[in-house]
């Protein structure tokens, strides 16, 4: 930071030092923005730019959150003796004193697996054929069937799955990831949300749920929309050339420097650098949506004409983001919510999913890219084993969720539930564990990945968490 000609330490006043500070912090953010690469060899610990702890072994993750509770029980998780036992009460030694949202005081019958299952690949893993085409990539996939969770509802168990807490407002897993390692793209956000649906009642997703909470706010997710512009304002007025953009822009961020003279506030360093971003974003953008390069035979694997604004479209900007270095990407997919009808729903909002789910992992894989990408499939809980007329019911002490990329055994299931797939039993794996596998395999120690706030450390595993090696290749 170059020091004024009228610095004089003796003369500083506690907020004139701080706002200097402060316009050496901006003065950073936007050099960390125009040359990332530089400022990640720097490891500066609090900027969000930091030296992993030990070798990544990804560079990014994509999140194909399953919006609404898929039913372990018609995916993954296959239960023979469920089915003997359809239409019998379920043992009250399964479901005494256990959280239950609607059922709740309702008579409790066992409800069979609505779909066959099969074994695949050479590890012969068990999926259902409402899945067909993850079905063919088994070998890549690493199913957990011992998942489970501790909030019952769509809205709370989402808040949880993201950021650890059922307290709203707390930093989101895609933004600890980017306040821990920075974003490799210096021309996107470098956390991204698609969202998509069809197949079910499609429940609410709320934009807190990719927040960064108390993370400084250039950290949280950008949702850009699948169809249009993806993000609003995008293009310049008519008459209004980039050159006198620019000029506006570079105005724009002198007026910040002069507040951070009088101000000690660490968002005028995010608003300096998301002014130069959104800049940037006015070229990269329309590239990034722009499929015309893309072979026809890439649009068929994942079953998709273009920016339609499907699930299928978004796995295939995905696997764009992920080539331009966007560091995390989630896709929303709101269809999963079958409280009734469960046989036909689950098959209907499978194939919104399942092909193009399949088509990302497998182009990502021919294109060298999979090793060095984290893929998570789950959503924020699965389904009872009781019946719900024809449907069933939030599940939270058992479910499962599938993991594939750079670091995963593929061709592995691990961990089980009960007999009637209802208690996680074997090999559990908590969402505090998910999460602290995640960053771990990213180079991060989440022990390590703290924010004070309010007087306190935090970390998105909270006091919680230890990573599951066993799944690690």
């Amino acid at each position: 930071m170059n020091i004024p000609d009228d610095f004089d330490p003796l003369l500083q006043t506690r907020r004139q030092f701080l706002g200097r500070a402060a316009m050496g912090a901006g003065s950073l953010a936007l050099a960390s923005l125009l040359n990332p690469q530089a400022q990640a060899s720097t490891g500066t610990a609090g900027s969000g730019i930091l030296t992993p702890h030990f070798a990544p072994r990804v560079k990014r993750v994509i999140h194909l959150c399953m919006a609404g509770g898929p039913s372990h029980l018609e995916t993954f998780d296959h239960k023979p003796e469920l089915a003997r036992l359809d239409g019998q009460p379920m043992p009250e030694s399964f479901t005494e004193g256990q959280p239950i949202a609607q059922l709740q005081g309702a008579k409790l019958h066992c409800f069979a697996p609505q779909h066959p299952f099969q074994r695949h690949g050479e590890s012969q893993q068990e999926i259902s054929s409402i899945l067909p085409h993850i079905s063919g990539i088994a070998d890549d996939i690493c199913i957990i069937r011992s998942m489970h969770t501790e909030q019952i509802n769509h809205d709370p168990a989402h808040t949880f799955m993201n950021t650890g807490s059922a307290i709203s407002g707390r930093p989101s897993m895609g933004a600890w990831t980017l306040y821990g390692l920075g974003s490799e793209s210096s021309d996107l956000p470098g956390y991204v949300v698609l969202v998509s649906e069809g197949g079910g009642q499609s429940q609410p997703i709320a934009t807190r749920q990719w927040h960064s909470g108390f993370l400084p706010s250039h950290y949280q997710g950008v949702q850009f929309q699948s169809m249009g512009n993806p993000v609003h304002y995008i293009g310049a007025p008519p008459g209004y050339t980039l050159d006198r953009q620019r000029d506006v822009i570079d105005t724009v961020q002198q007026l910040d420097g002069i507040h951070n003279e009088l101000a000690d506030n660490e968002e005028i360093a995010t608003r300096i650098s998301q002014y130069e971003l959104a800049f940037t974003m006015q070229t990269s953008v329309p590239d990034l949506m722009d499929l015309s390069d893309e072979p026809q035979h890439i649009l068929d694997m994942y079953g998709t004409p273009g920016a339609d604004g499907t699930y299928a479209s978004n796995c295939l900007l995905a696997r764009r983001l992920a080539e331009r270095g966007v560091r995390f990407i989630q896709l929303y997919h709101r269809g999963w919510d079958h409280h009734s009808e469960v046989k036909v729903g689950t098959e209907r909002t499978a194939k919104h999913v399942d092909r193009a789910t399949a088509a990302l992992v497998t182009d990502l894989k021919q294109r060298g890219m999979l090793d060095e990408t984290l893929i998570i499939w789950g959503g924020e809980f699965g389904r009872t084993p009781m019946a719900q007329g024809d449907g069933r019911d939030h599940h939270i002490k058992g479910f499962s969720m599938w993991l594939a990329g750079g670091g995963i055994r593929g061709g592995m299931t691990y961990g089980n539930t009960d007999e009637l797939g209802y208690h996680a039993v074997e090999n559990t794996v908590h969402v505090h564990d998910l999460h602290a596998t995640m960053l771990h395999l990213l180079g991060i120690d989440h022990l390590r990945l703290t924010h004070r706030f309010q007087g306190r450390d935090y970390r998105l595993t909270d006091v919680h968490g230890k990573v599951v090696h066993s799944i690690l290749a």
